[in-house]
């Protein structure tokens, strides 16, 4: 199976062109430990072979991790499945007479 091929940053306009404008933007980190984080940093550079590359980063200052993804991004994002409550049993009616 090939992996999934990079987003480009004219890919991530377009997607983004739909957005709030005001709306933070978040990085969703680890689909194994999934975990959201603020976004700090946009930085164009070069790759190993000279191409273009733009890395997005969180920043060094305290809560730059804000704590676990919520779980409907991790099921969007295909890193977990939805959850599913067990089907409810319905309890009898049995009464204790401690008197």
């Amino acid at each position: 199976m090939d992996p999934q091929p990079e987003i480009t940053a004219g890919e991530l306009i377009d997607r983004l062109s739909g957005c709030d404008r005001d709306a933070p933007v978040r990085l969703a980190i680890n689909p194994f430990f999934p975990m959201a984080h603020r976004l700090a940093h946009v930085v164009a550079a070069t790759d190993e072979d000279g191409r273009p590359v733009i890395f997005l980063a969180e920043g060094q200052e305290q809560g730059a991790q804000l704590g676990y993804l919520p779980p409907d991004v991790a099921v969007a994002l295909t890193w977990q499945e939805p959850d599913v409550a067990p089907p409810h049993r319905r309890r009898s009616a049995r009464r204790h007479d401690s008197e």
